[in-house]
């Protein structure tokens, strides 16, 4: 079995994303690393050298600002790099910039990727997903949060990354048939020291705000704050496990201090108070978004 993995990235320093973390938690799991690297306006491309694997394999390219909307660029990055990876390989494993696999997972995905290798019936993994919010040792737990993602693949390349490179699907709009892998994902890309915070949360928000109002929007922003407000969240609850062993320098550097009360739910209405309920108690989900089909 052969596996590739592959990831996209730009301005990882300026923004503080814990990529090299993140590349090197699939790294045992994969025969090849794919990193796309964007024209960054920092050292990026210099702390990906930092890692010392021959798995690595570095293609580079500028990002097109004409695709802004919507965040469609950062889906046309991730299939760059999904299509250079490896002709022959059997399933193509993705982690963006953000994301890390803990290794107590390693053995688990692999088990599931052997055994359905050759079953046309799966053509990707499903993870469940732990999104820290504001410090390293809070879950944002509200449903503005997706519980699970595809992140493993088959080496399909009609299967496409979807809208703003949060999942695939078929390149004629299919969903994907998935397995669901008793592994989560971390996600830390709401984990960053304040001001840091602000400043990606002030440029990532032009994929998402039309650009004919991103300017102004900008500034309307700086007028407001110097730092990022983590209390606009509606629900937030104590991380009890333990982070991927990757990330113990980053975990052991945070400095700030976020004042979260965990024991109060700001949801917006009563309905979102009510499948809040019903996920922690039961865990049940009901009218959640899902871009993929369970086998």
């Amino acid at each position: 079995m052969k596996v590739s993995g592959f990831t996209f990235v730009k301005n990882a320093v300026k923004y503080g994303y814990p990529v090299v973390e993140s590349i090197q938690s699939i790294l045992p799991m994969v025969d090849e690393m794919v990193v796309c690297l964007g024209d960054s306006e920092d050292a990026t491309n210099e702390l990906i050298a930092t890692i010392d694997s021959p798995k690595i394999k570095i293609i580079h390219s500028e990002w097109d600002p004409s695709l802004r909307a919507g965040g469609k660029v950062l889906a046309v990055e991730t299939n760059k790099a999904m299509d250079a990876t490896a002709s022959d390989a059997d399933w193509l494993f993705y982690i963006q910039a953000d994301e890390v696999v803990h290794e107590q997972y390693h053995f688990a995905i692999l088990k599931e990727m052997a055994k359905y290798k050759n079953d046309a019936r799966v053509e990707g993994f499903v993870f469940h997903y732990h999104h820290f919010y504001g410090s390293y040792q809070l879950i944002g737990d509200g449903r503005k949060w997706y519980s699970k993602e595809v992140r493993v693949i088959r080496n399909d390349k009609s299967i496409r990354s979807y809208k703003d490179a949060q999942g695939f699907r078929f390149v004629d709009n299919r969903k994907l048939q998935v397995k669901l892998i008793d592994a989560y994902i971390y996600h830390y890309g709401w984990v960053r020291n304040p001001v840091t915070m602000l400043a990606k949360y002030k440029d990532f928000g032009a994929h998402w705000v039309p650009k004919q109002e991103h300017e102004q929007w900008q500034e309307e922003l700086a007028k407001k704050t110097k730092q990022y407000d983590y209390s606009d969240i509606d629900s937030v609850t104590p991380f009890e496990g333990t982070h991927p062993a990757v990330m113990t320098n980053l975990v052991a550097k945070e400095d700030w201090k976020v004042d979260l009360d965990v024991s109060k739910k700001k949801f917006k209405n009563s309905k979102h108070q009510l499948l809040y309920f019903l996920w922690r108690k039961f865990g049940w989900r009901p009218f959640e978004y899902r871009n993929f089909k369970k086998v």
